[in-house]
């Protein structure tokens, strides 16, 4: 499994969403920064510390002309109970086939329970990796602070986009 790299297109996933309706990436985010989260479950307080802090950042993020979305392995009961309980104001996808997503992305995956582990990307609007973070365990993920200042860089130096 090879990781993606900067300038490289996003493979195309499909993963269905809380509430209904499938998750479309990159097209989803077409037009637009994008921000995919993947965490490994809603058991795992890392991944809802970070997915906390992107809804708070999201206002922010919208401005910038940027959209977030995140998934994981869990069953949909599972993640639209942490959309309630976190307040996400983001698409969160469910019920992720952790090998298929690894074969397309690079992503690490956990075994034994299985899951994929924390990975983010950043891409621009047309669809290509901006920047990668891949984690092989529970810490080592994207940041929303350090997330709204890449992309305010990219907007405001667009010789480095």
């Amino acid at each position: 499994m090879s990781r993606l790299n900067y300038g490289q297109p996003l493979p195309a996933l499909e993963i269905p969403a809380v509430g209904g309706g499938m998750m479309s990436l990159p097209g989803d985010l077409a037009g637009s920064y994008g921000v995919i989260l993947i965490y490994r479950g809603s058991w795992c307080p890392y991944c809802n510390a970070q997915l906390s802090a992107f809804s708070r950042a999201l206002d922010t993020l919208s401005e910038l002309g940027a959209k977030v979305v995140a998934f994981s392995v869990d069953d949909e009961d599972t993640s639209a109970a942490l959309v309630a309980k976190r307040g996400l104001r983001f698409p969160v996808g469910h019920s992720a086939d952790a090998g298929k997503v690894a074969a397309a992305v690079g992503a690490y995956v956990n075994d034994d329970p299985h899951y994929l582990q924390s990975t983010g990307f950043i891409l621009a609007p047309d669809g290509t990796i901006r920047l990668a973070v891949y984690s092989s365990g529970a810490i080592g993920r994207l940041v929303a602070d350090d997330v709204v200042g890449f992309i305010r860089y990219l907007t405001d130096h667009p010789e480095a986009r």
